[in-house]
């Protein structure tokens, strides 16, 4: 095929020319500094011509298949589908390597257009959403997963390019949507970090950012959670970044483009540091299973990747037709075949998850009635919803205490939400009455669970008795220090399941007098999802 790579001489597309011209393509560098291109093109052996996105792309319809790899794509202005309408018109494909959620999935607007041209279109033919969504679908089949979870961590001698580090600035610190626990809720750039493990023991750390991913594998493969990172090698690149982070949290400092080169100068002058080691996970949940697929790459070949999609594409007798994100476009036995003559392993393996109730309870979470059992299987983000009663002790000991724990006001029905987050250390338990929220942490230990509110933890002794799990306190402390007997309160809790429906019902007595300091009981079923 004849194929016109726009940013040709830039970070990818110089690396995808060159595998396309490996594989004996016609391959065409095209970009504004002609010198830059024609001097790439003379070591590949092939052509160079200068061309400007925003000036004539008339020479587009020489070729069969065009590749924007310039970017960045966030900032193409009015017009961000000029080069694929020029492509749709002439009769050529077009692919590109964009990372931006918005402009990958708003391409689907050219679909009609496309098919009518007989054209392929797509959008993300990068390692996101292209090798991301194969890797899914290898690893889930046709399956609904419940949790997906990539990261992308290249190692600290990868070359990066200007779009792609304006990619990233423009969201550290800001307010970015991911789907989690089937709802939309508001994280910022470059947050919440996380460890991954790679092929050979290598271990990296990835910070949430945004991706075509995040937007479009809820809906495409229903998941009820959809988590992206990317990470950087050297821990002062990631603090830094970290920090910037928190300043514009409180000033939205703009990415100018003296702002984007200082930040490239610094990542030039730490270029030597750390390694050209760099790798990929995707990780799927599945009820109580992980599956996960990692690939390692080594010898400066990492930036290769990106690139992998594009050239398992071409590698087929016809491309689908129509315009659209790069989803389902290629498989991952397709991937891997492109990528076998770079110093790539891949690796997939499964195991079992445990979520904390079933840890602590052994083989008598087993007992449990189905519902009961279901709202204490989280292994991300739970949420249920329902209906509750609430009476509150009227005694001044039992009303202090209310106030101190937070607990509802007395009400004979009210609307109530508990939302319950795995955390490093356990699980985090938010319960909304009608707008009145307070939260505990539950966490296991070698005598059982705590579950503490503020600086008071209670030890409980969790126990089965006739398809009900019951909460006792058995002993408590505030801080490090341990409480007497006579200050610890009753607990007569209980969850069952009645009438096809979870049911709980926690009446707790005030320290001390043992007379009622607030009983709320009510059913939850589970939360249905945001749209997606």
């Amino acid at each position: 095929m004849k194929v016109l790579v726009i940013g040709g001489a830039g970070v990818f597309g110089s690396r995808l020319a060159r595998l396309l011209v490996r594989d004996g393509h016609s391959v065409t560098l095209g970009g504004r500094n002609l010198a830059k291109a024609q001097e790439l093109a003379t070591e590949l052996d092939c052509a160079a011509a200068a061309l400007d996105l925003g000036g004539d792309l008339s020479g587009v319809a020489e070729f069969d298949v065009v590749v924007d790899a310039a970017g960045p794509y966030h900032a193409y202005g009015d017009d961000p589908y000029r080069l694929a309408k020029t492509a749709i018109r002439a009769g050529v494909h077009y692919l590109d390597f964009s990372d931006n959620a918005p402009f990958s999935q708003g391409i689907a607007q050219l679909d009609q257009d496309a098919r009518r041209a007989g054209v392929c279109v797509l959008s993300g033919m990068s390692s996101v959403p292209a090798l991301s969504c194969a890797v899914v679908r290898s690893l889930i089949g046709d399956a609904v997963p419940d949790h997906i979870d990539v990261a992308i961590l290249p190692g600290n001698r990868s070359p990066r390019g200007l779009s792609v580090m304006a990619s990233i600035l423009t969201q550290v610190g800001r307010p970015m949507q991911v789907f989690r626990g089937g709802r939309w809720s508001s994280v910022f750039g470059w947050s919440e970090p996380k460890c991954y493990d790679l092929p050979g023991g290598l271990q990296r750390q990835g910070w949430i950012i945004e991706v075509p991913d995040v937007a479009l594998f809820p809906d495409h493969f229903g998941a009820k959670t959809v988590i992206f990172r990317a990470g950087l090698e050297l821990w002062l690149m990631r603090y830094g970044l970290w920090l910037f982070g928190l300043l514009r949290r409180a000033i939205p400092v703009p990415i100018t483009n003296g702002l984007l080169r200082g930040f490239k100068l610094a990542a030039d002058l730490l270029a030597p540091f750390g390694s050209d080691q760099g790798g990929m996970s995707v990780t799927v949940r599945m009820g109580r299973e992980q599956t996960w697929w990692r690939l390692r790459v080594e010898a400066g070949d990492g930036p290769f990747i990106p690139t992998i999609s594009i050239r398992a594409l071409l590698r087929r007798k016809t491309l689908p037709i129509g315009a659209g994100p790069a989803l389902e476009s290629i498989t991952l036995a397709e991937a891997e075949a492109a990528m076998s003559d770079l110093n790539a392993q891949s690796e997939r393996g499964k195991e079992p998850l445990h979520a904390l109730f079933p840890r602590v309870l052994g083989k008598d979470f087993d007992a449990l009635p189905p519902h009961v059992r279901a709202t204490h299987e989280t292994y991300d983000i739970g949420r249920w919803q329902g209906q509750a009663s609430v009476r509150r002790g009227s005694s001044m000991w039992s009303k202090a205490l209310t106030m101190l724990f937070q607990f509802p006001p007395a009400t004979d029905r009210i609307a109530v939400e508990v939302t319950k987050t795995v955390t490093a250390h356990g699980e985090t338990w938010e319960r909304n009455f009608g707008g009145h929220r307070f939260r505990s942490h539950l966490k296991a230990t070698p005598q059982g669970m705590t579950e503490r509110f503020g600086p008071f933890t209670f030890c409980l002794g969790l126990k089965v008795e006739e398809g009900s799990l019951h909460f006792p306190v058995l002993s408590a402390r505030l801080g490090p220090l341990p409480l007497p007997k006579w200050l610890l309160p009753v607990s007569i809790a209980r969850e069952y399941e009645a009438d096809d429906q979870f049911h709980f019902d926690v009446k707790l007595l005030a320290p001390i007098t043992h007379r009622l300091l607030v009983h709320y009981r009510g059913q939850l079923s589970e939360a249905p999802p945001d749209p997606r």
